[in-house]
């Protein structure tokens, strides 16, 4: 099962756009995103110092452009999850079908003005904080007045509010620690972002979104999306709340995934991945950052597609849990029966309620894979849908 990652803020690098302006299209495509986005991404991508970079305002939406420039240069048809972190859900968005690149573009520059003005309304800050127990370093997080925006795995949870309370924080670290301030504007995925986030949402409203037609994972809780509608309302939330790309990560192991791709700039997420899932395993990975890296990932997605030949065959499809909680199919539903998109095959029992599960395509109901009170978490196959494409 393959899985394309796509990463967010602090992963860019000084001219990493540069290579693939070679490539037909690309350069016209840019100035047309730059349209939308409000600045020169062409630019931001090929000429501008890390400083100019930096400036989130311009930084979000040349993150997403470069996302999906590169992802337009492969055969994603057999791809079956995407992710992305922090503003890369955008681009993830884009690469489910959620979203329009334009759309997508669009938003991100709205992200970007809106979080870069809501930093300059009282100093805050980040830290990343590496090593110790997590229960102890979220506990002394909380103590200190702060937030986790980030719990990105592999021993790294991210501290952000005022800067004052960052100084005590690092001053009086959790055991086994070490504290690292991070060079961004302010204070991310936080309360402090609030207006941000009321800025978003009254663009997000105007946006048509689609149903994902592959798995896509959230930043909120690391459960997979079903209806395009909701993944914009996440979208918005996530301005303020966490980043739990640890959950995302878990929910990648869940599904199987043998094969990553990370769009450029990669890295970052890669080795996270790497390093959070190597004891279960860890899926052979790509990390696309120059168009030199294209002939690697066309490879590896063509090694982990299950297709053969040019022949027709059938296609599965897998529905996933929304939610953790206990399962229970549709009554009378058996194996075999015709599904049509958006029919309830079943219900995810949770703390909060019953959580319908709904086939996200039409086609044969080829398998269960949960049985009626299975425990079932976020993002777990529930069953399969096949069909002749």
């Amino acid at each position: 099962m393959l899985a394309v990652l796509s990463p967010g803020q602090g992963s860019q690098k000084p001219g990493f756009l540069t290579p693939w302006l070679d490539l037909t299209g690309a350069e016209s495509r840019l100035r047309w995103w730059s349209a939308l986005a409000g600045v020169d991404l062409v630019h931001l991508g090929t000429a501008a110092d890390a400083e100019e970079i930096k400036d989130t305002a311009r930084t979000q939406p040349l993150l997403v452009a470069a996302a999906l420039l590169a992802a337009d240069q492969l055969p994603l048809y057999d791809v079956a999850v995407t992710v992305g972190h922090s503003v890369g859900e955008l681009g993830a968005a884009a690469v489910a079908g959620v979203l329009t690149p334009e759309a997508a573009i669009t938003l991100a520059g709205v992200r970007g003005r809106e979080m870069a003005a809501a930093c300059a309304l009282e100093p805050t800050g980040m830290a990343a904080v590496l090593g110790g127990d997590p229960d102890e370093v979220l506990a002394a997080i909380e103590a200190h007045g702060l937030h986790p925006a980030n719990r990105n795995g592999a021993g790294q949870i991210v501290a952000a509010g005022s800067l004052e309370a960052l100084d005590k924080f690092a001053a009086e670290p959790p055991a086994r620690t070490r504290v690292i301030r991070l060079q961004v504007a302010g204070a991310f995925h936080t309360p402090y972002m609030a207006p941000a986030e009321t800025a978003l949402a009254r663009v997000a409203a105007g946006i048509t979104p689609a149903d994902p037609v592959r798995i896509l994972l959230s930043n909120l809780d690391g459960s997979a999306v079903s209806h395009g509608r909701e993944m914009v309302q996440r979208l918005v939330r996530q301005v303020t709340a966490p980043v739990r790309w640890d959950l995302c990560m878990r929910n990648l192991a869940d599904l199987g995934v043998t094969g990553v791709i990370e769009l450029p700039p990669a890295g970052t997420l890669a080795g996270l991945v790497k390093r959070e899932l190597k004891a279960t395993g860890a899926p052979e990975i790509v990390t696309l950052n120059t168009p030199d890296d294209l002939p690697a990932a066309r490879d590896l997605i063509a090694r982990h597609s299950g297709l053969r030949g040019h022949e027709p065959v059938i296609q599965f499809r897998v529905v996933v849990s929304p939610a953790a909680g206990t399962f229970a199919p549709a009554e009378g539903l058996a194996e075999g029966a015709d599904l049509r998109t958006g029919q309830v095959i079943g219900h995810v029992a949770t703390r909060q309620g019953p959580v319908e599960v709904t086939a996200h395509d039409s086609g044969l109901l080829t398998e269960w894979l949960a049985h009626h009170d299975d425990p079932v978490a976020p993002g777990q196959p529930l069953a399969r849908i096949g069909g002749h494409a």
